[in-house]
C-alpha cells in the first residue's frame, strides 16, 4: 500500500497523468494502474521500470524506491496461510490490515472484541457464527482467534495498541453457559490491566447513545502514508471502508462512545459486579 500510494502521488505530480494516461502508455489495463496504486496488486518489474521513466523520478528516488518495490514483491507467506481453507478472503484481508496496524479503535454492541475472548468464549459465538461449517473447520477458525491474540496482543514486543469500547449488555450476555462466562468475565478483568488494553463500558443509563450503531472497527498504521480503514459488519457480513468521508464519520463515532462510556477503572467495577452476579 505504501508503495502503491507513492506511485499515485508521483502520477499526480507528473503533469497530472490521468489513470488512463498511464494504462495507455505501458499498454495495460485501467484496472491494473489502480489495483496497484490501491496495494491490491504487485507491480512487475517491467512496470516498475517503465512507470520510474514516465513519472521523470530522478536517480536518488529512484533507487529509494528500488527497495520499496523489492519489499512489496517480497512477500513471506502470512501465519494464517495454513487455515487458506476456512479462512474468507474479507477475513484474510482483515488478517493482512490487523497484522500491520498499530493501534485499533473497536465498537462491539454484543459480543466481546476477538482479541480480548478466552477460547471457550470463542468456540461459542463462532458456532453459532458459522453453522454452515463443521466441528473441524470451526476449531480451525478458533484457533486463528487465538493466533490473532497472541500475534498482536500478547506475545509480542510491538503489540497493537487496542481501545475498546462495547455496551454494558455485550458483559451480561450469558455466551457458552455460565461457567465460560464466568471465565471470560474474570479474563476481562485480567487483560483489561494489559499495558495495551484500554476497554471502557457504555452503562445501560447511556444506551441511547450505543444501541442503534453497528459494530465497527478501524485500523491505524503507523506509517503515515498507509490510510486508516475501518471494517463494519452486519448480518450481510464485514464491509471494507477507507473512503476518507467515513472514515471521519467512523471516528466521530467512535470518540462518541468513548465520551458516553465510563472510565477504564469504572468498566472495571461494572464487569466486577457483573462476575459476582453470576457467583
Amino acid at each position: 500500500m505504501t508503495f502503491g500510494r507513492t506511485l499515485r502521488r508521483l502520477r499526480a505530480e507528473a503533469d497530472r497523468l490521468t489513470l488512463a494516461d498511464v494504462a495507455s502508455s505501458l499498454g495495460c489495463d485501467v484496472s491494473l494502474i489502480s489495483r496497484i496504486e490501491n496495494g491490491k496488486r504487485v507491480c512487475s518489474q517491467q512496470h516498475f521500470a517503465k512507470l520510474m521513466d514516465l513519472y521523470g523520478v530522478s536517480a536518488a528516488q529512484r533507487d529509494e524506491l528500488a527497495e520499496l518495490f523489492a519489499a512489496a514483491r517480497d512477500r513471506q507467506l502470512p501465519w494464517w496461510a495454513p487455515y487458506s481453507e476456512v479462512i474468507s478472503a474479507q477475513y484474510e484481508r482483515f488478517l493482512g490490515f490487523e497484522a500491520a496496524a498499530s493501534t485499533v479503535n473497536e465498537y462491539q454492541v454484543g459480543i466481546l472484541p476477538g482479541l480480548l475472548q478466552t477460547e471457550a468464549y470463542a468456540q461459542a459465538v463462532t458456532g453459532v457464527g458459522f453453522t454452515s461449517l463443521g466441528p473441524d473447520q470451526i476449531e480451525a477458525l478458533v484457533e486463528v482467534r487465538g493466533l490473532r491474540q497472541r500475534h498482536r496482543l500478547l506475545d509480542t514486543e510491538s503489540p497493537l495498541t487496542c481501545r475498546y469500547v462495547v455496551t454494558q449488555a455485550a458483559l451480561d450476555f450469558q455466551v457458552g453457559g455460565r461457567q465460560t462466562h464466568l471465565q471470560q468475565l474474570d479474563h476481562l478483568l485480567e487483560i483489561s490491566t494489559h499495558d495495551s488494553v484500554d476497554l471502557r463500558v457504555v452503562p445501560y443509563e447511556k444506551g441511547e447513545q450505543a444501541a442503534q450503531i453497528a459494530a465497527f472497527r478501524i485500523l491505524q498504521f503507523a506509517d503515515d502514508d498507509v490510510p486508516d480503514v475501518a471494517f463494519g459488519e452486519s448480518v450481510a457480513g464485514s464491509l471494507t471502508m477507507d473512503d476518507p468521508r467515513d472514515l471521519r464519520r467512523l471516528h466521530r463515532l467512535f470518540r462518541s462512545l468513548a465520551d458516553a462510556a465510563l472510565s477504564p477503572s469504572e468498566s472495571r467495577d461494572v464487569i466486577a459486579r457483573t462476575r459476582n452476579k453470576g457467583v
